[in-house]
């Protein structure tokens, strides 16, 4: 690589960084202890990075096996996304700051790898670095991404290795330059594949899932299509078992929690009614993010953007007619490299699409005829797309609950083929070059460009958790009302008040446990809760007032007014030990 152009991927590095500071301004200047957004999701991830390096760097034990919820049954993380890859990041980070601030840092380094590996892959595929910059720009300013950022999803917010893995993959499976034939075998790309595997499996369960299927398709379609000699070539299947051998080693690590547990019946299949919701619609690949400065609040007042953090999946009018103007001008000289970027699309938005049609967040259901509305007790019927199918028949595939997310594949794609639109433009002077490049990053940036963030959340350990950790009483904790206990937050405040916890973030897979104990721990304080949380070794029942006078309002507590509810519990023999900031700890008096 000569200086000229190693100068000039650094100031490409630089442009990503600068992007995913403005694209989440003005996070830069708050990391330490706030997020952006409501508290969510986000704080549960940041309980991971803090869990992770204090399991294994203070306690010195497994950070998979958390003794302290669920408490006394404990709980395994694989219950969720672990995101191995991110945590190992923020332990990095970590030890620069607080584990708030390692997250934030993990966050701005995953937009702004997802742009620098897009480039480096594009300008591979195309010889151009102009190429490069434009695709890593729309991929790394995709509004799926500031979706995910605001949602406090860590792991979907780490598309690093998605090029990564794809940029492997096309050189793998093309017959470019009769190599197949010559019987060249490509270590190289069959271990940079594997390597974005991997590390995508680390990251993303989805994505791993998700990655699997596309480039499945991709590779049937394409071989049978044009490359059929591949089937006959010893070097392509050589090279394909160095790939599976090489991705074996991540993927046993990154996998087998899962499968142990899904083994062990941890992980049941999703209800079909749960999952329809998050089918894609056209619209949804249409309409700019609820988050633009310009039209952002337009689309949010006037259509529906109920489940928007997981609808938007806005490709750019801006990246779409580059991507369509690139496919026609380009289209004969790049006729594999079409091929594969469109049979990845189709795949991705079909399946994005889920079990039946959508439009605006609605099902879209034809009327019956009278005679099949009474033979089938129904009068309209869904329209069933290949993603039921999938559901119905595919290993796994029924655990999925978001199919939306498949969206991210063709998103890649289009970014990937718009930068085919500045090919050729070397033929230009060097003036005439930069205005282009230019005006087709500032038409990017534009349309998909967020407004500043105004909303952060302040994340830290409360009086009461500051309290606990005084406490000598060994016993755990419990929250109410009850529905708390499977609060993300909840299981964050561990990290300071260092007390078991009966609850943790379920998520779609409640503990048999608490499954078993919510029954009754709703009608807390009652004589059956209170002896059943002695069997649970409860030391310390939070009351939390300002969520308790909300249930009461909503009717989901046996409670008419916070007084009724505390004058039982004293009834019951719990006496009240402190109230801090609108909660009260209650603790069972000794016998």
């Amino acid at each position: 690589m000569d200086k000229k152009q190693c100068k000039f991927d650094w100031l490409v590095w630089l442009w990503f960084i600068f992007l995913a500071i403005l694209f989440t301004r003005p996070l830069i200047t708050r990391m330490g202890n706030e997020i952006a957004g409501e508290i969510g999701d986000n704080i549960y991830f940041i309980w991971m990075i803090g869990w992770v390096k204090k399991a294994l760097f203070k306690l010195h034990v497994d950070p998979m096996n958390v003794w302290f919820l669920n408490y006394p049954e404990g709980w395994n993380m694989a219950h969720t996304e672990i995101t191995p890859a991110q945590l190992a990041l923020g332990q990095v980070f970590g030890f620069l700051g607080s584990e708030t601030f390692a997250y934030n840092a993990v966050m701005l380094l995953s937009f702004a790898l997802s742009g620098i590996i897009t480039y480096h892959w594009v300008k591979h595929l195309t010889g151009s670095a102009a190429a490069g910059l434009l695709s890593g720009t729309i991929f790394a300013c995709l509004p799926y991404r500031q979706a995910h950022f605001l949602a406090g999803h860590l792991n979907l917010s780490g598309t690093q290795w998605l090029p990564l893995f794809f940029w492997g993959w096309f050189d793998l499976i093309r017959d470019r330059d009769s190599g197949f034939r010559n019987q060249k075998i490509r270590t190289k790309p069959a271990l940079m594949a594997a390597l974005g595997l991997g590390l995508t499996a680390l990251t993303s369960q989805y994505y791993f899932f998700m990655m699997v299927i596309v480039a499945g398709f991709q590779m049937v379609w394409v071989i049978l299509v044009h490359q059929r000699s591949a089937l006959k070539s010893a070097a392509f299947w050589k090279s394909f078992g160095l790939f599976i051998l090489f991705s074996l080693p991540l993927l046993l690590i990154a996998e087998l929690p899962f499968l142990k547990l899904a083994g062990a019946g941890g992980m049941p299949d999703r209800d079909w009614g749960g999952v329809r919701m998050y089918s894609a619609g056209l619209s949804d690949y249409l309409l700019p993010g609820t988050t633009h400065f310009l039209f952002g609040k337009w689309v949010g007042s006037h259509f529906n953007r109920d489940i928007w953090i997981e609808a938007t999946l806005y490709v750019g009018f801006i990246a779409l007619a580059l991507f369509l103007y690139a496919m026609i001008t380009h289209g004969k000289k790049i006729r594999w490299e079409r091929q594969m970027l469109l049979t990845g699309i189709v795949i991705a938005v079909v399946l994005s699409m889920g079990t039946d049609l959508h439009w605006n967040a609605e099902a879209v259901e034809l009327t019956l005829p009278g005679f099949l509305a009474e033979k089938l007790g129904r009068q309209t019927m869904p329209i069933l797309l290949p993603g039921f199918f999938f559901f119905k028949y595919f290993p796994f595939f029924a655990k999925l609950r978001a199919m939306m997310r498949f969206g991210i594949f063709a998103l890649l794609f289009v970014a990937v083929g718009a930068g085919y639109a500045l090919v050729g433009i070397e033929k230009y002077s060097e003036k005439k070059q930069s205005v282009l490049i230019a005006a087709a990053l500032l038409l990017v940036t534009l349309d998909f460009l967020p407004r500043a963030q105004s909303f952060f959340a302040k994340v830290g350990p409360r009086p009461v958790d500051e309290w606990l950790a005084e406490q000598k009483e060994t016993g755990s904790v419990m929250r109410y009302p009850f529905y708390l206990n499977d609060d993300q937050a909840g299981t964050y405040y561990t990290l300071y008040n260092e007390k078991p916890f009966i609850g943790g973030f379920f998520n779609a897979f409640p503990t048999d446990q608490y499954q078993r104990i919510r029954g009754v721990m709703e009608g807390f304080p009652s004589e059956e809760s209170i002896a059943l949380a002695k069997e649970l070794d409860v030391s310390f029942f939070l009351i939390e007032e300002d969520e308790l006078l909300k249930a009461i309002k909503e009717g989901t507590v046996p409670w008419s007014s916070a007084d009724q509810l505390h004058e039982t519990a004293e009834t019951l023999g719990l006496q009240r030990k402190i109230s801090l900031d609108n909660i009260d700890v209650y603790m069972q008096t000794s016998e």
